[in-house]
């Protein structure tokens, strides 16, 4: 017989206290697994990082004061962090990429089965990727894929070396607007400024 394996410590954020509810229970009855927190939000999520050593954190997309972005971004590039896996029902197909863009170890749908979810944590634990195969193969052969027709435009134009009022001039649309798809471009990609977004732009047309 091997070595028994110490318990999984993990902090769950999500914002649905039914769901909440559920996922204490399914982690209740389980030696494999040590439920150290329960948060309802992001921010509370951070805190619970800052505070407590723990694996596996499994937190929502959508949630208030602080989003699963945020949570993942706030985290990005520091040490010694749990590894974060989305567990979502949101019905926006491009967020397993955008999750593994921002540095998440695994992505989870809510429509998926408990036990899903559970193996999901267990891979995470053990050091592997968990995404479903469709994004991971979308994100290898086009990161480029899930901007809107209007978030290439801006792409194509931040490349040509454009400034905002010049592509506000060129789209015919205000410089506000030209900042809004800005910002939601940067996000998609996880970039941080125009420099970032032109290099991945480059090597998205390398890779093709």
């Amino acid at each position: 017989m091997g070595v028994q394996q110490r318990p999984i410590d993990i902090v769950i954020a999500e914002k649905n206290p039914l769901l909440q509810s559920s996922l204490v229970k399914l982690f209740a009855g389980d030696e494999r697994f040590c439920l150290v927190a329960v948060t309802d939000d992001g921010e509370r999520f951070l805190e619970a990082v800052e505070r407590l050593a723990f694996d596996v954190g499994i937190i929502g997309w959508e949630m208030p004061y602080l989003d699963g972005r945020g949570v993942l971004q706030a985290l990005r590039g520091k040490t010694d962090m749990p590894r974060l896996i989305v567990y979502t029902g949101s019905p926006n197909p491009d967020v397993p990429r955008q999750a593994m863009t921002l540095g998440a170890a695994g992505f989870c749908s809510k429509r998926e089965a408990p036990e899903q979810l559970i193996d999901t944590i267990q891979a995470v634990a053990a050091g592997r990727m968990v995404f479903p195969f469709i994004d991971v193969s979308s994100l290898a052969s086009d990161p480029l894929a899930g901007l809107t027709p209007r978030e290439r435009e801006l792409l194509a134009a931040l490349a040509g070396g454009l400034t905002n009022q010049q592509m506000a001039g060129q789209l015919d649309i205000s410089l506000n607007t030209v900042k809004f798809h800005l910002k939601n471009l940067y996000d998609k990609l996880g970039v941080g400024n125009r420099a970032q977004a032109v290099a991945f732009y480059l090597k998205g047309r390398e890779s093709r």
